[in-house]
Order: C-alpha cells, then sequence, then structure tokens
C-alpha cells in the first residue's frame, strides 16, 4: 500500500497536465500512487497521458461530472494512508509531500497539513505572493473567515476522515474545496508547513475567473458553515462576507478584464461596503474607482497601456491587505 495517494482531477488539461504529472513525479517523497481522474477530456488530454510511463499512474476515465465528482471518484479509488488533491493546471515544489508528511508524523493528533501558496501565470511564471497565512490546532474559526488554504491543490490528508466528514459536495457550483476544508476543520487539527509549495495558475481559463460563480459557491459555503458554527462565532458572518466581496473585486479588476466584469465590481463595491463600512476611508478605493472607470471608458487595449503608464495607482493588489484573516474575539458580550 502506498503511503500517499495523489489525484489529479483533468478536463481539457491539454496545456498544463503534464508539467503538473511532472511536480508530482519530482518529488523527494516518492512513496505514492498518483490517480489521474479524466473527467470527459475532449482534447489531446489522454494522449498526453498515455505517453506517461510510470508503474505509480493510474488513468481512469469518465462522461463529464465535474470536479467535485473527480475529486470523490479519486477518493474511492485510493489506497494510500494519505491523500492530497492536485488540479490539473498548478504545481508543486519537490519537497511539498516530503515536508507535509513529516509535519504531521510530528504532530499525530492533526489530521491535515497544509502549505503556502504562490500564484504563477498561465506561462507558469511567479504572477503574486500568496496569503502565507500560518494558523494550526482549531482552525474553524480562521477558516470561516477565509480559505487560506488558498486551493484546492494544497493539504495532505489523512485518508480515514473522509469516512466521516464525507465527499466534496456536488451540489456546489464553486469553492466545494473550501467547504471540505470547513467541514474537516469541525473535527480535526490542522498543521502548517510555513513554506510556499503549491503554485496555483490563475489564468483566464480557470475556474476561479468565473466571478459570479464565485461568488454563488462561496455565499453559500459561508452559509453553511455558519448554519453549523457555535454561538460565539456568529460575529464572524459579516467579517467573512466583507471578505469575500474584497477578494471578488480583485479578481474581477485582475489582469486583462473586461466592462462586463467592470460593471460587477461595482456591485461587488456596494456589497463590501454593506459589510465593512470603514473600507470608504481606506486609499485603495479611489484604485478601485480609478480602474473601474478606464475599463469602462476605454477599449481593452487602451485600458492596459494606461495601467501600465499609471502602475502604482491603478495597482488594487493592496486591496487583498485589507481582508480579516484573525478572529478580533471569540465572542461578543
Amino acid at each position: 500500500m502506498p503511503k500517499i495517494s495523489v489525484i489529479i482531477p483533468v478536463y481539457n488539461g491539454e496545456k498544463t497536465i503534464k508539467k503538473t504529472i511532472e511536480s508530482v513525479l519530482k518529488q523527494t517523497l516518492q512513496d505514492f500512487e498518483l490517480i489521474v481522474i479524466n473527467d470527459g477530456s475532449q482534447d489531446k488530454t489522454l494522449e498526453i497521458l498515455s505517453s506517461i510511463q510510470d508503474p505509480r499512474l493510474r488513468v481512469l476515465s469518465y462522461f463529464n461530472a465535474g470536479l467535485a465528482s473527480s475529486r470523490n471518484r479519486g477518493i474511492t479509488e485510493a489506497t494510500g494512508e494519505y491523500i492530497s488533491f492536485l488540479d490539473a493546471d498548478d504545481l508543486w515544489t519537490p519537497d511539498k509531500l516530503a515536508d507535509q508528511l513529516k509535519v504531521l508524523q510530528e504532530n499525530p493528533d492533526a489530521m491535515v497539513a497544509y502549505s503556502w501558496t504562490d500564484c504563477i501565470d498561465e506561462l507558469g511564471q511567479f504572477s503574486r505572493r500568496g496569503s502565507h497565512i500560518s494558523a494550526v490546532g482549531f482552525v474553524y474559526p480562521e477558516l470561516c473567515l477565509i480559505d487560506f488554504l488558498e486551493n484546492g491543490s494544497n493539504p495532505l490528508i489523512k485518508r480515514q476522515v473522509f469516512t466521516q466528514v464525507g465527499h466534496f459536495d456536488q451540489s456546489l457550483p464553486c469553492a466545494e474545496d473550501w467547504d471540505m476544508w470547513l467541514r474537516l476543520a469541525m473535527d480535526y487539527p490542522f498543521v502548517v508547513v510555513e513554506k510556499p509549495q503549491v503554485l496555483y495558475r490563475v489564468s483566464s481559463e480557470s475556474m476561479s475567473s468565473d466571478v459570479w460563480k464565485m461568488e454563488q459557491g462561496c455565499c453559500q459555503v459561508i452559509e453553511q458553515a455558519f448554519s453549523r458554527a457555535p454561538l460565539s462565532l456568529q460575529h464572524l458572518k459579516k467579517d467573512s462576507l466583507a471578505n469575500l466581496y474584497k477578494y471578488l473585486i480583485f479578481r474581477s479588476l485582475e489582469g486583462k478584464t473586461n466592462k462586463e466584469k467592470a460593471i460587477t465590481a461595482i456591485r461587488f463595491f456596494f456589497q463590501m461596503i454593506k459589510y465593512d463600512l470603514a473600507m470608504l476611508k481606506a486609499k485603495v478605493c479611489l484604485k478601485i474607482i480609478f480602474k473601474i472607470v478606464v475599463i469602462l471608458l476605454f477599449p481593452i487595449e487602451q485600458s492596459m497601456i494606461i495601467f501600465k503608464k499609471y502602475s502604482k495607482f491603478s495597482n488594487t493588489s493592496t486591496l487583498l491587505s485589507y481582508l480579516t484573516v484573525k478572529p478580533p474575539h471569540l465572542s461578543k458580550n
């Protein structure tokens, strides 16, 4: 029996799947099985997979059913003591599995280990730093505020816990990974490797680029999380929703955006203010307004030229520094 089962769901991943698998095969810890769930790909994904010769690789093909379903199929097929998921466009550093296994073995009560994340672009180049948040032990309050694991390619999880918490929620349109981490955090301690070991690819084709679906899924996850959270954590819901809309504004205006997303960012802006009125005093709001106005007034290519010329004033990534990442207190009198 392998120590770790690595599960990679893939749908039309011909552009990235080979490098993703290579990042697994190059792990310093080699005691793993690699299960690729082909979710009805119509491109050259299967052809590329068939060219990879490694006895630990298993490719299982199904009709298209979505990311959550593919992860669940992988869990059912897994035989390892631990499970780790990796999306077909993300990468791991070579020490990821070894470091996460080590920290779990050093903390036998913990069932989930995660690492820090950095973002890469479509070409695999460093794009921006992740949140690099460290929370250990009972992390449910922090996870209610923000998904500090940041993506579905991050944690190493004891396989046995899935019999208790169940599988990924296939009814969610998005954010099913955040929902899973929250369900795990209700019952099990987390530990962290304080290094960026997950390289999360941000591209115009990724699911996370669909800000409308992200809003819908995350709002559902937040509602579910606080429906089972104790009374002492209920005051965090407002901060959680404020965080969501801050992030959605950032994603709407990130990279090569369009007028439709700019209009959506306006709606997200008012939602952010609804849950965090103090943001009206933040200088980053002027950057947000500037960027939205430019996108609405000028063609996309001309907008990009303006943003490059006035890069300091159009840098809305500073909005992420306004996220509430630590519970201010666990109860209110």
